[in-house]
């Protein structure tokens, strides 16, 4: 994680739908951005701050429907906290009934004050496959 290199996007809202390689019961999610020590600014104001995470079976955006008839599920909504440490992880809600997902959408709310940018530096997502009994980080 360097200054810099990050995804970017305008604003202060914005999201994305992730793939996973196997359906996954999704137990947490990771969020990293990078510290204010190594930022040439001496800020972090484009961190992601209030953030939401949802899960399908389609990877449909913005309350679709999935192959179930089903519509995108919550999972948690959270605040990343520039005061803290830069790698951030956040459990996730169950589904009921417990169920395993395909995409998931990480959807940015705002930011820390930037009103030109917000930086995502790395998404993780936790949980176990499908047939899987252990813990696994995806």
């Amino acid at each position: 994680v360097s200054p810099g290199r990050c995804w970017a996007f305008k604003g202060h809202q914005g999201q994305v739908v992730i793939k996973l390689p196997a359906r996954v019961h999704l137990t947490a999610v990771t969020v990293q951005h990078i510290a204010k020590d190594v930022s040439p600014s001496g800020t972090v104001t484009s961190a992601p701050k209030d953030i939401a995470v949802f899960v399908s079976l389609l990877g449909t955006s913005g309350g679709g429907v999935d192959a179930d008839g089903e519509e995108e599920s919550l999972l948690g909504t959270f605040t990343y906290n520039v005061e803290k440490e830069p790698m951030q992880t956040f459990p996730l809600q169950d589904v009921l009934p417990p169920r395993a997902f395909s995409y998931v959408k990480v959807l940015v709310k705002s930011n820390w004050g930037n009103p030109w940018y917000t930086c995502m530096y790395r998404v993780q997502v936790h949980g176990r496959m499908e047939n899987q009994k252990a813990s696994a980080k995806i």
